[in-house]
């Protein structure tokens, strides 16, 4: 018969077992989700991901080997149980975190299993790294998509601390099932994607500064709103700036909720409220592209929820807010941020390749040459869609339609183009992909 102390050492070896046993059955995602292969994650934002969460496993499985060892050096004079259970609970906690985080990226992996989800769900992959380039001022981390429910997205951004320690592999977006599919996605999609841009470049810390700068030389509080909402402000002006109206129009559908809520300021929300969103969000649109479009949504907003009836003071700041915004906006834009090297916001941005009367002679042509609208890049094919429904010329029908053929057809052309750069597909089968647009069975198929 075993000692006491003999007993406990026996317990508690027998838990740590136990916990390697259950360590060695979380398998590496590409050994365990199966999806087509055009419904899969880019192989980059697969390698990060498994690699982060191999590494966590290898640490993890040393302390648990280390502490079977040290149980195993104790003889019943030196084993000490409430030491040895402390040490235990702490390698549970650490098991647990790891499991945090595998479960983290398995929530938005078990998708792409699914029935043409999972296929759309890789082509919002590829709108998403499209929406974040921005070439010669950083690598594009990888990106990925997947569905929730729920009005509003949000992201996990690459290079941010996880749950337990080790930086984000990727960016991982969620985005609002109700929402698949249509224009209204590209909204709420890339106003994601502007947080990561904001955290690569340092807009948000850059801004903050100078919107305080402008607060104490104003002597004027009310550039300190504008300092309490600005990251969620970048995000919408990197929505707006990628897919112009499109980015407005889906806001709206996302923020009309009852007038109580509408009017609702929280001063620890860094969301704008609604009411004063749309209306800066049209701001941005006429600084970016001008055009009578942004006044006839701005009256369109204020029709849906008139400032009468409001309480004297709210009604007050609102109507400061509004006077304040061309000058906020001008100064957002223009913005130079030591991360830009000398050049503003606007600069960077493709803003003369989305003007409203550019996007319709975009369309025009695709009209009669649909293959050019599958050479074009994704974000600028959603602000041209984004374009014709609010002109009238696209239907909510013909546009769903579009899309998700557009969108089955950016997954194939990346998991194709990714297979010829591993030798798979030769240059040319690529060539003809990506330049000279959908043929053969890629046609049929979308």
């Amino acid at each position: 018969m075993m000692t006491k102390p003999a007993y406990v050492r026996w317990m508690l070896m027998q838990e740590a077992r136990s916990l390697l046993a259950r360590l060695g059955q979380v398998k590496p995602f590409a050994l365990t989700e199966s999806a087509v292969p055009a419904a899969n994650i880019s192989l980059s934002a697969q390698t990060a991901i498994d690699r982060y969460l191999i590494t966590g496993r290898q640490a993890l499985r040393l302390q648990v080997q280390a502490y079977l060892r040290w149980l195993r050096g104790l003889d019943d004079d030196n084993t000490h149980p409430a030491e040895a259970q402390h040490r235990l609970s702490l390698l549970r906690l650490r098991f647990n975190v790891t499991l945090s985080q595998f479960d983290i990226f398995a929530d938005a992996l078990t998708q792409r299993s699914e029935y043409e989800t999972g296929v759309r769900l890789a082509g919002l992959d590829v709108v998403a790294a499209d929406a974040l380039r921005l070439e010669g001022y950083y690598a594009v981390p990888p990106v990925i998509c997947y569905l929730d429910r729920g009005a509003g997205a949000a992201i996990r951004r690459a290079r941010t601390r996880l749950p337990g320690g080790g930086e984000n592999p990727v960016a991982v977006i969620r985005v609002p099932r109700e929402r698949m599919v249509g224009s209204g996605i590209a909204s709420s999609l890339i106003h994601e994607v502007g947080h990561q841009a904001a955290e690569l470049l340092d807009l948000v810390n850059s801004l903050r500064q100078l919107l305080q700068l402008q607060e104490r030389e104003a002597k004027n509080s009310i550039w300190r709103y504008w300092e309490r909402w600005i990251s969620e402000i970048i995000a919408d002006f990197w929505s707006v700036a990628r897919v112009g109206v499109a980015s407005t129009l889906g806001l709206m559908g996302v923020v009309s909720l009852p007038r109580a809520f509408v009017f609702r300021i929280n001063r620890n929300d860094p969301h704008p409220f609604p009411w004063i969103r749309v209306i800066l969000s049209c701001a941005i649109g006429e600084a970016l592209y001008p055009h009578p479009q942004w006044q006839r949504l701005a009256r369109l907003w204020e029709s849906f929820y008139p400032k009468t009836g409001l309480d004297a003071a709210r009604y007050a700041l609102l109507n400061r807010l509004e006077a304040a915004i061309p000058e906020f906006v001008d100064l957002l834009i223009h913005h130079q941020p030591r991360s830009l090297r000398g050049r503003s916001l606007i600069e960077v941005m493709d803003t003369g390749n989305r003007q409203p009367d550019r996007l319709t002679g975009y369309y025009e042509h695709w009209q009669r040459m649909p293959a050019a609208m599958y050479r074009s890049a994704p974000t600028l094919v959603f602000a041209v869609i984004g374009q014709a429904r609010a002109d009238g010329r696209m239907s909510p029908e013909q546009e769903s339609t579009i899309l998700a053929k557009l969108l089955t057809y950016w997954a194939v052309c990346d998991i194709l183009s990714t297979a010829a750069a591993c030798g798979k597909h030769d240059a040319a089968h690529r060539h003809q992909m990506h330049v000279h647009g959908p043929s053969g069975d890629i046609t049929a198929m979308v």
